[in-house]
């Protein structure tokens, strides 16, 4: 495809076309009240939460694109002033309210831009737009899949959305006298929101910005801005710190839950500038059988005293990024997490199932911001032949739990997202 033409999730750079995924920070980055580069392509629910976000905005330039229906638009060839008539279909990404992904085709041959997704093996709508997307790759190969890497490696191993939050039901329930505070985004978790409420028959406290997120999405019976009619509390995850709830349990004893995929942290090991050794280590002790907890809880939470870090996850795990792979069967595969603290390229698990040679495992590195952020790419090495063979050679490092705000791991795991659809913007 030419440069110019199309940008999904990235709005800084020039494009005649733009399309958005959803509406989380990560995912808007160049997006303002202001900003009137060109059209802009998104789901319905999105185009309807968009003003809340971005008052001010000029809501002409909106394109809705309604699910499992080719859209077409017309480009103008940079290179020789024709029209290009390209199409793009939208399919459930059952991430948060509005995620959708982007199929496109045109000229340039077929496209899949994920953004971020999960797809459960049972979960109804993820069965539905895999039926749908089957029916459409019986006439078409995607050629490139932009893929949510999130979860890249094969240590990411967590449950369905459902089983973790039975699990948040469990912990609440065997504190009876706790308080709870629940860190969330500010949008995306209503449906783990709505499964407490309904199991425990509570009321969830949300601050009056989330409230207003959950009106807009129909919700009006569930949530609360009155403390006084609940113990639970959902908090914005930036807000979620141990030392805040800490400070809390001075007050009333306070039970903290992060529901997140992702319980580690990333601690560089330092040594030889060629070889980059690194480690995931978590932030918490995990629960073992013999540790005595109220309620009949499962061995996956992680927990720091009072503290929880349950794997409930809006992105696919390991196993199911391949199912997804297998699924759609691309000729090749770039991920979107093209710049954190640790990106995976995906080719090097998944490679052999689009008949592309697998590269090595590659990680960057950002150096400290104050020392001008400049970023370092190298190899990893491992024990055997294969990523299955072994972990990446370094010494454990322990993590001191309270320099660590919980509401960084989504900044440690995705800095940058976005893909501009252009053939230099392959990965090595």
């Amino acid at each position: 495809m030419e440069k110019g033409l199309i940008s999904v999730d990235r709005f800084t750079e020039s494009s005649q076309a733009y399309f958005l995924t959803h509406l989380h920070t990560d995912h808007t980055q160049g997006l303002t009240s202001k900003w009137e580069r060109g059209p802009l392509f998104c789901s319905k629910l999105t185009a309807k939460l968009l003003p809340f976000k971005f008052p001010d905005f000029n809501l002409s330039l909106l394109r809705v694109v309604d699910l499992h229906i080719w859209h077409s638009f017309s480009l103008i060839s940079q290179t020789t002033g024709s029209q290009i008539t390209a199409h793009v279909m939208a399919l459930d990404a059952d991430h948060c309210p509005g995620g959708v992904m982007f199929l496109f085709r045109g000229g340039f041959g077929c496209l899949m831009y994920t953004g971020d997704f999960r797809w459960e093996a049972d979960g109804v709508r993820a069965k539905d737009a895999r039926s749908r997307l089957l029916d459409v790759l019986k006439n078409e190969t995607v050629d490139i899949l932009y893929l949510d890497n999130t979860y890249c490696n094969p240590s990411y191993d967590f449950p369905t959305r459902e089983v973790a939050a039975q699990q948040v039901a469990d912990i609440i329930a065997s504190h009876p006298e706790h308080d709870i505070i629940i860190g969330i985004d500010t949008l995306g978790k209503e449906e783990l929101l709505i499964h407490i409420s309904r199991v425990l028959n509570i009321k969830i406290w949300v601050w009056p910005e989330r409230l207003q997120t959950m009106h807009l999405l129909g919700l009006h019976d569930t949530f609360t801005t009155k403390t006084s009619l609940t113990r639970v509390r959902a908090v914005p995850r930036y807000s979620f710190s141990v030392e805040t709830l800490e400070g809390l349990n001075t007050m009333r004893p306070t039970i903290g839950i992060m529901p997140s995929g992702l319980p580690w942290v990333l601690k560089p090991v330092k040594g030889d500038g060629n070889l980059f050794g690194s480690l995931l280590t978590s932030r918490y002790k995990k629960r073992q059988p013999s540790d005595k907890l109220d309620g009949n809880l499962g061995y996956s939470e992680w927990y720091h005293q009072n503290m929880f870090s349950v794997p409930y996850s809006d992105h696919p795990c390991f196993a199911e990024i391949q199912e997804f792979i297998e699924l759609v069967h691309p000729t090749n595969i770039k991920g979107i997490v093209s710049s954190s603290s640790c990106y995976v390229d995906p080719l090097y698990y998944f490679g052999r199932l689009c008949g592309v040679n697998q590269p090595p495992k590659r990680f960057v590195y950002k150096h400290d911001e104050r020392n001008g952020g400049d970023q370092k790419e190298v190899a990893a090495s491992y024990f055997g032949n294969s990523p299955e063979a072994g972990r990446i050679k370094s010494r454990p490092v322990r993590v001191d739990y309270k320099r660590v705000n919980a509401s960084r791991t989504s900044v440690s795991r995705r800095v940058r997202r976005g893909a501009k659809i252009v053939e230099s913007d392959c990965s090595d």
